[in-house]
């Protein structure tokens, strides 16, 4: 029985440890699944956002099946909104800006393009089609100019935006948002890695508390 003893401890005592280290790593590849799916996120006062950059065009396919904006030089951010507190946060989705750093000199910001200036820019702008490696500057700020022939992809593509978007700029109390803004960086991806997406005016409902604002460096997540 004593020899019986001592052979079993080693053999239970290495299984314990085979099942902790299969344990341990399946935790670590669920814990790291979850910051790439997550993206760049900064959290304070009971709201975290997230980021993740399309930068690839398979990630438009789900939500773009016919026409993308990535064809047309228009990226698209998936940006998630998580409320945590105890009531609802208004967040101003027309104030966000792309921070662009282009060189030591040249700083740009960026608003958001509409749905409609989505459709402009890929299907009817002239810029559609050149070098988008040629640097062309400054970079478009949408300025809302009607334009003609807009046709039916023209509008299918402006709903596929619509859709996709951030559907509320109300986060209800223990609530989350998600969707796509869009910014027209002429297919140069590249800018995100010095890129930072800043969003401010955020506001409590009850009492109109102002949060403070949203400062998330893009660098580390578009590298794809």
């Amino acid at each position: 029985m004593q020899t019986v003893y001592y052979s079993f401890v080693p053999m239970l005592l290495a299984s314990l440890l085979s099942i902790q280290l299969v344990l341990s790593g399946a935790a670590e590849t669920s814990r790291q699944g979850t910051a790439t799916r997550a993206g760049m996120t900064d959290a304070h006062e009971g709201m975290t956002i997230g980021v993740d950059p399309w930068t690839q065009p398979s990630q438009y396919k789900e939500k773009f099946p016919k026409k993308s904006p990535l064809s047309g030089g228009v990226v698209a951010l998936h940006v998630s909104f998580r409320n945590t507190s105890d009531q609802g946060i208004k967040v101003d989705l027309q104030r966000i800006r792309l921070l662009l750093v282009l060189d030591e000199e040249n700083r740009q910001e960026l608003a958001p393009l509409t749905a409609e200036d989505v459709a402009d820019t890929v299907l009817l702008s002239k810029e559609n089609g050149k070098d988008p490696t040629t640097r062309r500057n400054p970079l478009p700020i949408p300025v809302g100019k009607p334009r003609p022939s807009r046709d039916a992809n023209w509008t299918n593509l402006k709903e596929a935006c619509q859709n996709a978007g951030v559907p509320s700029s109300v986060v209800a109390a223990r609530g989350s948002v998600e969707g796509l803004i869009y910014f027209d960086l002429r297919g140069e991806v590249q800018l995100l890695k010095n890129a930072h997406l800043y969003i401010p005016n955020l506001v409590t409902m009850n009492d109109n508390h102002p949060l403070l604002y949203f400062d998330i460096d893009l660098g580390h997540s578009s590298s794809d």
